[in-house]
């Protein structure tokens, strides 16, 4: 007989293959619970509904994410600034790497931008845009500045993810690979070097005189 928590596990897990494959609104109750092999009421009880899977899905994925962006900021005192930005980088692409199917299938929803979406991530969201603001720029800085820097990062970031068909069927790429995970994050730490020396031209610059 299988534990409560394998049971709930085994439902989350075969929502998440599915609204991967069907997409969230072509997949039923009755699919999931067909993929889990478990009795409809199994669901009722642990989510209630598919919108308390969605729900799990999001509140899973935010939190892990956002704690590896939020351990790194709480270091910024005592480490460097970009030492701490390179390790949360590192944390969210091996996450996203081991968790693949999730990972894509919330950036997909994000990307649809539906009602029920915003109400259940805009905070998530805000607090995003806060940790990496915080781990990208000493200080206030320029806030069309730094949000494009954030751009750059979080299409970086979700990219291999939200693209694996393409990088699979066409680049033969898998993204899930720890091998992937090494090479692409040297390619975030090269363009974290790139936007730090170019920070620091900038301020070395002299005043023009009027």
């Amino acid at each position: 007989m299988k534990s409560a928590l394998s049971t709930k596990e085994t439902i989350l897990n075969s929502a998440i293959l599915l609204f991967n494959t069907k997409g969230y609104d072509g997949t039923s109750i009755r699919d999931i619970s067909n993929k889990a092999n478990v009795n409809p009421a199994n669901i009722s009880y642990y989510f209630h509904n598919k919108q308390g899977l969605l729900e799990a899905c999001l509140v899973y994925f935010f939190e892990h994410y956002l704690n590896f962006l939020e351990e790194e900021v709480n270091l910024i005192a005592l480490e460097n600034r970009k030492e701490c930005l390179n390790r949360a980088i590192y944390k969210i692409l091996e996450f996203q790497g081991k968790n693949h199917f999730l990972t894509r299938f919330v950036w997909r929803e994000i990307s649809i931008d539906s009602q029920v979406i915003r109400e259940i991530t805009s905070s998530y969201l805000m607090k995003e845009r806060y940790l990496f603001k915080r781990l990208l720029e000493e200080g206030e800085g320029n806030n069309a500045s730094i949000y494009m820097k954030i751009i750059q990062l979080k299409s970086m970031l979700t990219m291999p993810f939200l693209n694996s068909q393409y990088l699979r069927e066409v680049l033969h790429i898998f993204p899930q690979e720890k091998y992937f995970i090494e090479k692409y994050y040297l390619v975030l730490k090269e363009w974290i070097d790139q936007i730090t020396v170019e920070k620091k031209e900038t301020a070395n610059q002299p005043i023009p005189t009027p």
